[in-house]
């Protein structure tokens, strides 16, 4: 940005022969939308109409489709705000810009984070609440994928403090609130707030919001076992986001949904969705999406007998979900968990590793149903000590599945034992 081209070309040069030597990888997405930012031109100073119209482009573009786009749109127009010295504009460009950032690019949520920090500091510093809490809500969401529970609790809390006047940073930081607390396991709560944040969404006529709060409802029923409930909530979440052309979403419920049919026993339904929610997330290029879809279909092979390929779809599975640097972390205990319960019955020479890592990583971050689900592999694998911690910690999570599977601790894990079901044959 300061135009010093020659240094900046030395220093990617560096930088990608240290990760091609150390890790036979190439520079990420941050690095790589770096490297095509141009100088920074100066700005004559415009006024607030024009400005707004920028924002109004960045963000039209970005919802198009065409995000890198909208994204320099969208920066020009912070800038823009900033020479202006107009506080409701440098406020309203910035969160604009952190929500695409967040939302639309892979790889970019620190970016994002820094701007939110700004738009926060400069709303508290003119008095404007609502903003404050429209960026907190966004803080808060980002903490939530990150897996820092504490922290995304205190940001949406603020953020649903201050929202009394704006229902629809009231319907988000709700929806945010209830999926923190079920990436916990804290079932009863996250139901009752989740069914909230989807009243709210309907009520404001935000479709986008409600579904997905719909899916992640049913993502706490399905992992409950409530299987008929899921399928109703994610067969809604898929239906609103095809009304509102939410193309980019639909892998997420769609991968559930399979799940839900394939645990239900019907693992041709489940292949079809589960395949259509792959290939939409591989055109969308979404490492999440991705992931999740990828390991519906480790799921499916599995079932069919297809062990080698399960475990071929499992590993992919994660590779592809941890591939960015913003990852959601929840999805990669998911998948551990798939890993765990195969490895035990096919006797994999990895599953002590899978399970170790499984349980630091639920430890860390306080994810209490993959925590119980860690120890109850570590119990299959001979420890006896985790038998036992096991129950203790899983006595209180309100999950019908979950306490099955503690009340058949001492046995073989069997297909079932993925979403607390009788094995399928």
């Amino acid at each position: 940005l300061a135009g010093e081209d020659r240094a900046a070309d030395e220093q990617f040069s560096a930088f990608s022969d240290l990760l091609h030597d150390e890790l036979g990888i190439g520079p990420g997405a941050p690095v790589l939308a770096a490297m095509r930012e141009g100088r920074y031109a100066q700005l004559d100073v415009a006024d607030d109409p024009a400005i707004s119209a920028v924002i109004e482009a960045g963000s039209a573009a970005v919802s198009a489709g065409a995000v890198e786009s909208g994204i320099q749109s969208l920066r020009t127009a912070v800038r823009l705000a900033d020479a202006a010295e107009s506080a409701p504009l440098q406020v309203s460009s910035r969160l604009v810009l952190a929500e695409a950032l967040v939302h639309a690019l892979g790889g970019l949520d620190e970016e994002g984070l820094a701007v939110l920090v700004d738009a926060d500091r400069i709303a508290l510093s003119n008095n404007d609440v609502v903003a404050a809490a429209r960026a907190r809500a966004e803080l808060g969401y980002v903490d939530f994928l990150r897996a820092r529970y504490d922290r995304a609790e205190v940001w949406l809390r603020d953020a649903l403090e201050h929202s009394q006047s704006s229902p629809s940073t009231a319907a988000k930081a709700t929806t945010y609130l209830g999926s923190v607390q079920s990436d916990r396991g804290d079932y009863v709560s996250s139901m009752t707030v989740l069914h909230r944040a989807v009243d709210q969404s309907r009520a404001c006529g935000d479709v986008r919001r409600e579904a997905f709060g719909l899916s992640m409802l049913g993502r706490v029923s399905l992992l409950r076992g409530d299987l008929a409930v899921a399928q109703t909530q994610l067969a809604g979440a898929i239906r609103l986001a095809e009304s509102d052309h939410w193309l980019s979403f639909l892998p997420w419920p769609q991968a559930l949904l399979g799940e839900t049919h394939l645990a239900g026993g019907d693992a041709t339904t489940a292949s079809s969705v589960l395949q259509q929610a792959f290939a939409r997330a591989c055109q969308l290029g979404d490492p999440c999406w991705e992931g999740m879809s990828a390991r519906g279909l480790g799921l499916v092979a599995e079932a069919a007998g297809d062990t080698d390929e399960a475990f071929r779809l499992l590993g992919d599975a994660r590779i592809r979900c941890t591939r960015l640097a913003d990852p959601y972390v929840w999805l990669e205990a998911y998948i551990l968990d798939a890993q765990c319960t195969f490895g035990l019955r096919r006797g994999h020479p990895d599953t002590a590793a899978w399970i170790a890592t499984m349980r630091l990583l639920a430890s860390r971050t306080g994810m209490r149903e993959m925590l119980v689900r860690a120890m109850l592999h570590g119990a299959a694998m001979g420890d006896d000590g985790d038998a036992e911690a096991a129950q203790l910690l899983g006595a209180d999570i309100d999950s019908p599945a979950l306490h099955r599977l503690l009340t058949e601790s001492g046995r073989t894990p069997g297909p079932g034992w993925l979403c607390g079901r009788r094995p399928l044959r």
